[in-house]
C-alpha cells in the first residue's frame, strides 16, 4: 500500500525538499500546512487549513517547523491516529514530554538529525564518550550553521552531547558547559562543553573534541545539501508505517539498534 505521507512546514526550504523527496520515494503526497503569507508550497502540493486537516488525510506526518508548535501537534496526531517523523529542534523539557506521551498512542521517530552520516557519529559519539575517561579527556562540541538559524546549540550538537553523556554514564542536563564568557574560572573536570558558531549560509557543522593532556580526537560531520536530511526524514516515514506506537530514533530506522 502506498504511503501518504503530509508535510508540516511544506512551505519552508525543507518542505520543498521534503515533497521532492516523497515523490521520488513514490510515496504519495497529501500535502502540508504552512506558512501561506511568506513563501508558496511545492509545485502540484496541496495547502491545507490546519494540522487536524494534514493528520485525517495523511499516515504520516513528516514535521520540520517550530519548538512552539510541537505540544499541539502531538495532541493532534496522537488522537488522529497518525505516525510523526519529528525533525524540529530546540524542543523543551515540557515539548519532549508532550513527545513521549504521543508515541505511547503512535509511533514516533524523534531525531535531532536524520542525515546517515550524523547518526554514524552519534554511535561513535557514545563510544568514544565510554572509552575515554572524563577524568583525562576534555569533551568540547563546536557547530556552525547559517546565520538565520534561531536555536543554539543545535538539536545536532545537543544530541552528540548526549551521546557522549550516556557512554559516560552521566546526563548532559548535569555536565553541561554551554556559551562561555567572561571570568568563568578553570574547566570543570568531566563537562561538556558547547559553541556556537553563526554565518552565511553553512548548511551545518559539527564536530566533537576530545583534548587529554598528550593527545586529542576530532570527528567532523559536514553537510553540503539539505537534501541528506530530506532523503533521511522520508526513509524514516516510510520505515514507520508498520510499526507499533513507541519513541524511535534513526538508529532504528538505519538498523543500528
Amino acid at each position: 500500500m502506498t504511503a501518504r505521507i503530509g508535510i508540516a512546514g511544506i512551505t519552508g526550504r525543507m518542505g520543498h525538499l521534503l515533497a521532492q523527496e516523497i515523490v521520488a520515494a513514490g510515496a504519495e503526497l497529501v500535502g502540508g500546512i504552512g506558512k501561506a503569507d511568506s513563501a508558496k508550497p511545492p509545485p502540484g502540493a496541496v495547502l491545507m487549513s490546519d494540522v487536524s486537516a494534514l493528520a485525517s488525510a495523511s499516515d504520516v506526518v513528516v514535521d520540520f517547523t517550530h519548538a512552539s508548535t510541537v505540544q499541539h501537534t502531538a495532541a493532534v496526531l496522537a488522537a488522529a491516529g497518525t505516525a510523526w517523523v519529528l525533525g524540529t529542534s530546540g524542543l523543551s523539557a515540557a515539548d519532549e514530554a508532550a513527545v513521549e506521551a504521543a508515541a505511547a498512542r503512535i509511533p514516533v521517530v524523534y531525531a535531532a538529525n536524520f542525515s546517515p552520516g550524523v547518526n554514524l557519529v552519534l554511535a561513535l559519539a557514545e563510544r568514544m564518550g565510554a572509552a575515554l575517561p572524563a577524568e583525562t579527556y576534555d569533551a568540547e562540541i563546536v557547530e556552525m550553521h547559517h546565520r538565520q538559524k534561531v536555536d543554539a546549540p543545535s538539536g545536532t550538537a545537543i544530541g552528540i552531547g548526549r551521546a557522549v553523556a550516556k557512554g559516560r554514564g552521566v546526563k548532559l542536563d548535569d555536565v553541561i558547559e554551554s556559551g562561555r564568557h567572561g571570568h568563568t574560572g578553570a574547566r570543570k573536570t568531566g563537562a561538556i562543553g558547547f559553541a556556537a558558531l553563526r554565518g552565511g549560509q553553512v548548511v551545518g557543522e559539527h564536530t566533537l573534541i576530545f583534548a587529554a593532556a598528550d593527545e586529542q580526537i576530532a570527528l567532523t560531520h559536514r553537510a553540503f545539501d539539505r537534501r541528506a536530511y530530506a532523503s533521511g526524514a522520508v526513509r524514516a516515514a516510510l520505515w514507520i508505517q508498520s510499526r507499533q506506537p513507541g519513541l524511535y530514533s534513526m538508529k532504528n530506522v538505519l538498523g543500528m539498534d
